[in-house]
């Protein structure tokens, strides 16, 4: 991270100080063997359900399609 900051660049600096604020996530994040990539995947699906229906279905087809799709 030093070598990064005492580089030109602004955009690697922006990474390292936004990484340097919440030191103890990003450790924790790198070191367990735990994933959110599943609840990532069921949450990407409901938004691309909810997308597709935008202006044309309410609340009541999104619910359905969205516990009945696989």
């Amino acid at each position: 991270m030093d070598r990064v900051l005492a580089d030109d660049l602004p955009a690697p600096h922006s990474l390292v100080n936004g990484m340097k604020r919440d030191l103890n996530a990003v450790t924790t994040g790198l070191s367990t063997p735990w994933s959110s990539g599943q609840v990532e995947g069921h949450v990407t699906r409901a938004e691309l359900l909810k997308h597709m229906g935008f202006g044309r279905a309410d609340l009541d087809l999104l619910r359905s399609r969205i516990l009945h799709s696989p």
